[in-house]
């Protein structure tokens, strides 16, 4: 009883000897990686390669950069390009490397009472809901969806407000469901749309395939020199990863429902 009882013990603390010993890359990341289901494809093969655990935040891209500029993650996987060069040029990240890309599409119930299907450009499509003050939903959360569409407002020259417009500092799957239930517009990732469209949303692509409309992501590790906690080793061996041979034909063979999710700068 007693050699069983010292067996067990013995099996447990090697067990805990080994997983305080993993290492473990903390990285911030959009929702949209995350609701897509990528992240469960992509992980852990790089965990089981190098024997570490990833631990994720899914947040907004303004969100995980914040967490980037304070030194509580390793590494950011986002999608905006403008708040990743401000990051980089701020010193708080080193070896941004272009990862993937898809789109943003504008979403809204199929009958679409603002009748913007018919907009040449995106911008005359948020004009034809603003004059008719059908509900939109926004994420308001400093996303790099929530920044492409304060870009497309700022260019058709309206501040939007009032009870027609909505802004619910969430996430994207959560912006999704709740348009859904108001019967509402919504900018969407083109990879969270396909995600959701179906068994979670019964609204349709209303607007899509304009150039500015482009929704690349961007690796990036955290700055060694201004955080020197950081496990910039293992975060750049993730960069590796993501952006190699590897990672690259997970990303590219990845679909939802039979379409593809995101899409890779080489098959341009």
């Amino acid at each position: 009883m007693k050699s069983r009882y010292a067996a067990g013990l013995l099996a447990l603390l090697l067990t805990c000897s080994f997983a305080a010993a993993q290492e473990r890359l903390r990285m911030s990341t959009t929702t949209s990686t995350e609701n897509t289901g990528l992240l469960n494809v992509l992980l852990p093969p790089f965990e089981k390669e190098c024997g570490c655990k990833v631990d994720v935040i899914a947040v907004g891209t303004g969100k995980a950069l914040k967490l980037g500029e304070a030194g509580d993650v390793d590494v950011v996987l986002v999608h905006a390009r403008s708040l990743e060069d401000k990051f980089m040029a701020n010193g708080f990240g080193v070896n941004r490397r272009d990862v993937m890309y898809n789109d943003f599409v504008i979403i809204g119930p199929a009958n679409d009472p603002a009748h913007m299907k018919g907009a040449k450009t995106a911008v005359d499509a948020l004009r034809r809901i603003a004059a008719a003050q059908a509900v939109f939903i926004s994420r308001g959360d400093e996303s790099g969806t929530h920044v492409k569409e304060k870009e497309i407002w700022s260019a058709a020259g309206i501040s939007p407000a009032g009870r027609w417009y909505r802004s619910i500092g969430q996430g994207m799957g959560e912006a999704i469901m709740m348009a859904t239930e108001e019967r509402a517009y919504t900018l969407s990732d083109r990879g969270t749309y396909n995600a959701f469209a179906g068994p979670k949303t019964d609204l349709v692509i209303l607007f899509e395939g304009e150039k500015g409309l482009f929704n690349p992501y961007g690796v990036i590790a955290v700055n060694p020199k201004k955080f020197p906690h950081v496990r910039y080793d293992l975060a750049m061996k993730f960069v590796d990863f993501i952006t190699g041979p590897t990672g690259q034909a997970i990303i590219g063979q990845y679909q939802m429902a039979g379409k593809p999710v995101f899409f890779l700068y080489k098959a341009r």
